[in-house]
């Protein structure tokens, strides 16, 4: 079959043919309908990740249990599914303690994808699922009773859980958290950012306040529920602590989100919070990046500083929960859905994302996504 391949740094991606192997013991393969276009993709293509090339990009993808290897009893061919990039051990200290959403043994499937002459491919975030079909660990593909959901079914809207959105709505309701009545800032508008101010918002944040440099991202952060923006293309640091702080009855947010995941934009963060209020970083920094800020600041404005890897989730408790509130109409996931494309136009995807002008673009792979129900 055809899948998405990056050969080289910076090179544009390529369609060529690949292998995908039956499922071995604990792996499932799955028919894969639809796949987000994350920036985490781009990153790999410009070996951002590391230098593991090719690289069998896409990793937001839903679809359909084809296939399951030896001693996997909990997902059935046919079964729909969600695809994650941490399927827990169930055996190390963070899952014998009862947080398994921090697993520190997280795995993927053994047996590699190839191309056509044999060389094997490396599956972004363990997942690869720019292709018909991908092999994973049976932990990796979150089952979905779409019977819950009334029959409800968007792969191309279920998929986006799989990264991006789950990052930004889990680093506003898990690991924050934001509570009832709160004052929240995001920075930064994004797919990440937006999806943090939805999570705000159904959490019952009293005010939300978006922050970034495009005006066409606090348009989007307003549809999905920001109050009120903040266009700090013209601000310095300190000019958008003191936006951030008027908007919040003059004392800072009790809760400000990083979605950028830069020094700047974390002192932005630390300072536009109300004394004892929490700072939440989910944008990803580079390696080269330091920080610096006065450790007597840490000290005299107490509260908390936190990182939200993958916003805390826990996908089989996570995934239908939030899917059953979209379908409920408390959680518009379908929003964060600007277009649907075919596999050949990922390149340009890349493109397009980087200009900001989508949320998403969403490769439909089987034209089950361009419906909302089955």
């Amino acid at each position: 079959m055809t899948g998405v391949v990056s050969r080289a740094k910076g090179a544009p991606v390529e369609l060529v043919e690949i292998v995908v192997p039956d499922p071995g013991p604990g792996e499932v393969v799955v028919d894969v309908a639809a796949c987000g276009v994350c920036h985490t993709d781009l990153h790999y293509r410009e070996g951002g990740i590391n230098d593991e090339f090719p690289f069998l990009l896409g990793h937001e993808a839903a679809g359909t249990v084809a296939a399951v290897g030896e001693g996997v009893s909990t997902h059935a061919v046919g079964d729909r599914v969600v695809l994650n990039w941490r399927a827990v051990c169930g055996r190390c200290r963070a899952c014998r303690r009862g947080e398994p959403q921090y697993c520190f043994a997280t795995h993927n499937a053994s047996r590699p994808m190839t191309l056509a002459d044999g060389t094997p491919l490396s599956p972004a975030l363990g997942i690869g699922a720019f292709a018909a079909k991908t092999l994973v660990a049976a932990g990796q593909a979150t089952i979905i009773d779409t019977d819950a959901l009334g029959g409800w079914w968007d792969p191309a809207v279920a998929g986006l859980l799989g990264c991006g959105v789950m990052a930004g709505l889990g680093a506003a309701v898990n690991t924050a958290p934001v509570r009832r009545g709160d004052t929240v800032a995001v920075i930064g508008c994004g797919g990440v950012g937006c999806a943090a101010i939805a999570g705000a918002v159904l959490a019952g944040a009293r005010r939300v306040v978006a922050v970034d440099v495009d005006a066409g991202k606090l348009a989007w952060a307003q549809r999905l529920g920001a109050s009120h923006t903040v266009d700090s293309s013209r601000l310095d640091e300190d000019g958008v602590v003191a936006a951030v702080q008027a908007l919040t009855d003059g004392v800072g947010a009790d809760v400000v989100i990083d979605a950028v995941g830069r020094p700047e934009t974390w002192r932005q963060a630390f300072y536009a919070r109300d004394l004892a209020g929490t700072v939440v970083l989910v944008g990803v920094p580079t390696p080269e990046m330091q920080l610096s800020v006065p450790l007597l600041d840490v000290f005299g404005r107490g509260g908390a500083l936190k990182s939200s890897w993958y916003g805390d989730c826990l996908p089989e408790r996570d995934f239908p929960a939030l899917l059953e509130l979209h379908t409920r109409g408390r959680l518009p996931l379908d929003a964060f859905v600007t277009e649907r494309i075919a596999l050949e136009e990922v390149e340009a995807a890349f493109a397009t994302m980087a200009r900001g002008d989508v949320l998403r673009s969403v490769v439909v792979l089987d034209g089950s996504g361009a419906g909302a129900t089955s």
